[in-house]
């Protein structure tokens, strides 16, 4: 594969350091040139996406500031947008703050539209197959954003959403992605001593999520495929991406942020052993690869999905002067190739990051002005977890010049429960399974 027929490395990185510096110089800006949307009086929020997340983060921004308003919320589901509503009710009551109601509770594949339309700030919670089109349209809209990792499923996603966050830089529009640790203090801490060289240069890491697994919710009669299919998302990459992008896109993001780069090249195994019914899509249970960066560091990447097994969810990386070690339950050391511990994090009076994400995103909007842009971090770290799945799927070395410059596209239109699924099972019930070897790089 040739460069010109896709975006290599070096174009995406600058495309995405233009993102991020669009940012930087925006907020040191005057207030009244910065200025994105009115911030007299209530924040209109809309919420697209109802299922457990979507729910959290409506809460999350309504805890943030007291003149957010939930103005409305949409989902391909009427029973789970209900669910969301009837969560929310219970949780503020009368408040002024949930100002949705059943009227402005919007079900199907435009509702998002309708949505967007009706707010100022969006959050945006679908399954992540569907973000590229949503975020695409909010930022044409003018609406400023939170939204859900991943940022896409497929390569063609990830073009979608640079070419959106770009808009969305030049209109100074806030737009913050749930890779929480980037809000996180002891994450926080733990960066700001890598950049005072406290463990020299990082040579090599391993980063973690090794769990048990999510829900899987039985097959009805009256589902179509394309329904059923979207009531278990999690289990087909076109709207999920596997466990490796929606899930261990946290661990590979925090490689990427310490390291301050994004592979070069990647190659791995994995497959199903445990989870491999027919009621487990076609995503693999397992995945291990070894992602080598640009200047020659290499991390071990380790996601699994198995019951009884070992559980670890957590980053460590190798410098030339110590190690650091962090996770997300407010740990964070670092400590010298001699032992001696140079940082321990206390965790006191640490905020939960996913609400520490709203109460920043909506304090900058109160005040009128234009802080975040983390499109160019969602997209590396997306991307960067596709091109493992790339890597695993066919049991090649990849690069990330090869991988940008495919046409993977896996996201069909789609209008009703009555389209055509975007993967079809066999007479027995089960899915296409990639075939390390034989599988291309999709």
């Amino acid at each position: 594969m040739t460069e010109h027929n896709g975006m290599g490395r070096r174009k995406f990185m600058e495309r995405s350091a233009k993102i991020a510096a669009a940012g930087v110089l925006l907020s040191r800006l005057p207030a009244s040139s910065r200025r994105a949307v009115s911030t007299e009086g209530e924040i209109k929020v809309g919420l697209v996406g109802c299922g457990g997340r979507g729910t959290g983060a409506a809460a999350q921004a309504m805890h943030a500031d007291p003149d957010v308003r939930l103005v409305a919320m949409a989902d391909v589901f009427h029973d789970q947008a209900k669910a969301c509503y009837d969560n929310l009710v219970e949780r503020f009551g009368e408040s002024v703050q949930l100002r949705a109601s059943p009227e402005t509770m919007f079900v199907g594949f435009d509702a998002y539209k309708q949505v967007i339309g009706m707010a100022d700030v969006v959050i945006l919670t679908t399954p992540p197959g569907f973000r590229p089109l949503h975020f695409a349209y909010a930022v044409e809209q003018n609406r400023q954003v939170f939204m859900e990792k991943p940022v896409a499923t497929d390569v063609v996603g990830i073009k979608k959403i640079l070419e959106a966050g770009k808009a969305a830089a030049s209109k100074k529009l806030n737009v913050i992605v749930g890779l929480q640790r980037h809000y996180q203090r002891n994450y926080r801490e733990v960066k700001k001593r890598l950049d005072k060289n406290r463990i020299g240069r990082i040579v090599s890491g391993q980063v973690y999520w090794n769990s048990g697994g999510v829900w899987v919710r039985p097959r009805k009669a009256e589902q179509t495929e394309l329904e059923y299919q979207m009531r278990n998302w999690y289990y087909f990459n076109w709207i999920c991406g596997d466990h490796i992008v929606e899930q261990h896109i946290h661990n590979i993001d925090v490689a990427n942020w310490f390291i301050g780069d994004v592979p070069a090249s990647a190659q791995g195994m994995g497959g199903r052993e445990v989870r491999k019914g027919p009621d487990h899509g076609h995503i693999f249970d397992h995945h291990f690869v070894e992602f080598t960066y640009p200047d020659g560091q290499v991390v071990a990447s380790q996601c699994r999905h198995q019951r009884g097994c070992m559980n670890r969810v957590e980053e460590v990386f190798q410098g030339t002067r110590g190690t650091v070690h962090v996770h997300s339950g407010n740990h964070g050391v670092i400590t010298s190739n001699k032992g001696r511990e140079l940082y321990a994090h206390d965790g006191e009076n640490d905020i939960n990051p996913y609400q520490q994400e709203h109460n920043e995103l909506f304090a900058a909007i109160k005040k009128g002005e234009y802080r975040y842009n983390d499109v160019e971090m969602g997209a590396n770290s997306t991307m960067s977890a596709i091109l493992g799945r790339m890597a695993t799927y066919s049991g090649q070395v990849i690069s990330w010049d090869e991988a940008m410059a495919s046409d993977l596209d896996l996201v069909p239109e789609l209008h009703s429960f009555d389209d055509p699924a975007p993967v079809l099972p066999d007479a027995e019930g089960n899915y296409p399974v990639p075939v390390p070897g034989k599988t291309r790089f999709v």
